[in-house]
């Protein structure tokens, strides 16, 4: 099932999902976006004529995702579409070609090695995302420039790697599951920046600066660093699984203590957006959908950006595919963490979370 817009970078399928414990993150300047003048000046200009349309922008620090990397090989080489780049759901057959080495997004949305220092797992720990930091402003003159094609060709000339001019800040997502086994969606407002009036599902960004904030580090958006961070790369994880939940909080007036523990189904790439990646979560809520939306309609923080809740079954989810008739009123975002869900099967009673063995 080839789907342009997106495809996955990472599934999880192995362990049916990883919990918190489970990811680490590696924090350095060297996985930031490469430039030079000339690009900086297009991006400036880029953001000017935005902001000159919509005033309401605002350019916060993101984390970039630059590569993962997977522990014990062991126990992975005999699985093809752990760590696979899938079209659209289709698996890659080269899983094992590429499990000791840090994995790269490519110019079509694949996985590729290259050989980088090996990050040191502690115990438990089965993934580790290679994060820089980058922002929202260049994140516009970037993934969403003109000039994509010219800067993955100038990426791969210059760097080895089509996407190290882009941004590519890490977004989040969740497959949000009721009681009554009901999956939630959102239906965007006309007046959100991407995707307008198209089904999403809950979802946004971890923040650098609720990391600093946490850590007793205030510091302007633009005053950010990853020096603040670097000693506690846990703060960052944590901000990673616990800002789902608060996006959830926020966009379906869902309290916190109703929802399950985040279980981290994969990376889905959003191509709409230059191949723009989001780990996307599976996230049990102890609510029946009628409760739910009530709590919806009531409003939440971010009640502006989406206009309606809609409810799929589980099992009309497990069957979506391009063909559906719903599949078309699906975000790019919203399609890959479907994707997702179908390979990991998260929640499944016959298939609990498998610790690294």
């Amino acid at each position: 099932m080839m789907d342009p817009e997106v495809s996955l970078l990472l599934d999880c399928a192995h362990w049916s999902g990883l919990l918190e414990h489970q990811v680490q993150v590696e924090l350095s300047d060297r996985f930031n976006r490469q430039t030079d003048s000339l690009l900086e000046q297009d991006i400036n200009q880029i953001w000017t004529k935005r902001l000159s349309k919509e005033t309401w922008l605002f350019n916060g620090a993101k984390f970039r995702l630059h590569s993962f990397c997977l522990a014990s090989p062991e126990n992975l080489s005999c699985f093809q579409s752990d760590c696979g780049e899938q079209q659209g759901g289709e698996t890659a057959q080269h899983c094992g070609d590429f499990i000791n080495g840090c994995i790269l997004q490519t110019e079509d949305g694949g996985g590729v090695s290259q050989k980088i220092s090996q990050p040191k797992h502690h115990p438990g720990s089965v993934l580790t995302l290679r994060l820089g930091l980058t922002c929202y402003k260049d994140y516009l003159g970037t993934n969403w420039s003109g000039e994509v094609a010219e800067l993955r060709r100038r990426g791969q000339e210059e760097f080895g790697d089509p996407l190290a001019l882009f941004a590519q800040p890490l977004g989040v997502g969740a497959v949000l599951c009721t009681c009554d086994g009901q999956v939630v969606f959102i239906r965007r407002s006309q007046k959100v920046a991407e995707a307008g009036g198209l089904l999403d599902i809950p979802g946004g960004h971890p923040e650098p600066k609720a990391v600093c904030e946490r850590l007793g580090e205030a510091a302007g958006e633009e005053q950010i660093s990853l020096v603040m961070m670097q000693q506690r790369p846990d703060a960052v994880v944590s901000e990673l699984f616990s800002s789902i939940c608060a996006e959830i909080r926020d966009e379906v007036n869902i309290p916190l203590s109703s929802l399950g523990a985040p279980v981290l189904m994969g990376i889905a790439l959003n191509h709409t957006s230059a191949g723009r990646p989001s780990v996307e979560f599976y996230i049990s809520c102890s609510l029946s959908s009628d409760e739910v939306r009530t709590l919806y309609w009531k409003g939440g923080a971010e009640a502006n950006e989406s206009t309606d809740v809609v409810f799929l079954s589980t099992t009309e989810v497990m069957q979506l595919n391009r063909s559906s008739p719903l599949w078309s009123e699906l975000c790019p975002s919203a399609k890959g963490a479907m994707l997702l869900y179908q390979v990991v099967k998260p929640g499944e009673p016959s298939k609990p979370n498998r610790e690294e063995r």
